[in-house]
């Protein structure tokens, strides 16, 4: 993690009791792949956190992490940044054995909290989060402000948490710190993730709600599209957008980061759309699919889909995100090329 992000604090925290922390510093997938898990092998990391991300990057280079080294002391795997999706749940589990206690975790850098993760008394289910975080009131509401349970909607906090903001640097009349959070449930913070509350008290994350697409009326979650086109071994990432057009349904451009040597003709072209038809919607299949060297992402590893759409709308870039929130800022530039060619 980086210190701009809110797991360095959640990192850090860990000093307030006996445990000692390990910190990465670097590239994690230099010189390949295996370097975390040889540094948890020779720091006898305990509690192993890392990224949905690493964990799918994991599974494409076809790491083995107990493969030739000793990792008997890691007992729980912890796993952030976006959604896991259950195959990461799979292969954690056939990678480092049945008693690993592997918990995903969902939160807020707003609040630098976590809302929903990991409670070591519970089983695990796959693809699900084990459960509210303490001192959380979560819940999955309905456009109306409707408590739902088996059905995704807007994540809220329905009472006060200790450490949620009270106001927005610079703000002075607190307009954008109630638009950002209060507007679409007055009273009530809406955070902007899509989540299932399932019966049994376990959550689903579904990613974004403001960079949900919707075509046609049938809405579908960014990271279910991902899930569907990085299952092709020729594709290492993915950032999927709907771009609105007047009088049309939208544009919905698929940019994808092609794996070494992979080329993208019409046979890969068609590969995506099935697995995008059969595992998501018809109407979520592609209009166009572009090649781009690097997916921008956040420091913290979160894709820029809303910045983007906004680049390909007409938003200067400058307006549409900071590039020193950015991991690798030089990939907004092919971005605000393409944009210049739409308009």
């Amino acid at each position: 993690t980086t210190t701009g992000w809110m797991m360095w604090n959640f990192l850090a925290s860990c000093l307030l009791t006996d445990a000692a922390i390990v910190l990465y510093d670097g590239n994690p997938g230099h010189p390949d792949m295996e370097t975390l898990w040889q540094l948890a092998a020779d720091a006898e990391v305990t509690c192993f956190g890392t990224s949905a991300s690493y964990i799918a990057a994991c599974m494409k280079a076809g790491v083995e992490p107990a493969n030739g080294r000793d990792l008997s002391r890691l007992r729980s795997v912890g796993s952030t940044g976006s959604p896991l999706a259950p195959e990461g749940f799979d292969w954690i589990y056939e990678q480092l054995g049945d008693d690993t206690w592997l918990f995903s975790t969902s939160g807020g850098t707003d609040l630098c909290t976590a809302f929903v993760g990991g409670v070591p008394i519970l089983p695990v289910y796959r693809g699900e989060l084990q459960g509210r975080a303490l001192g959380a009131s979560v819940e999955s509401w309905d456009e109306h402000g409707e408590a739902l349970t088996g059905e995704v909607g807007e994540l809220v906090i329905t009472r006060p948490m200790p450490s949620m903001p009270l106001f927005l640097w610079g703000d002075e009349d607190g307009s954008r710190y109630r638009g950002s959070y209060f507007d679409t449930f007055p009273g009530t913070w809406r955070h902007g993730d899509w989540i299932e509350i399932t019966d049994r008290g376990t959550a689903i994350i579904y990613g974004r709600s403001d960079s949900t697409i919707n075509r046609g009326g049938i809405r579908m979650g960014t990271s279910e599209i991902y899930r569907a086109v990085l299952a092709d071994h020729d594709i290492v990432d993915a950032l999927v957008v709907d771009v609105p057009r007047p009088g049309t349904e939208g544009w919905m451009p698929l940019f994808v980061v092609l794996a070494e040597g992979a080329e993208l003709d019409d046979d890969l072209k068609n590969r995506v759309a099935r697995e995008v038809r059969e595992h998501c919607s018809p109407r979520h299949v592609p209009n166009e699919m572009i090649a781009i060297e690097a997916v921008p992402r956040t420091l913290s590893g979160k894709v820029l889909e809303v910045p983007v759409k906004r680049i390909l709308t007409g938003t200067p870039a400058a307006q549409a995100a900071s590039r020193d929130s950015l991991a690798n800022p030089d990939s907004l530039d092919f971005f605000v090329g393409y944009a210049k060619k739409l308009h």
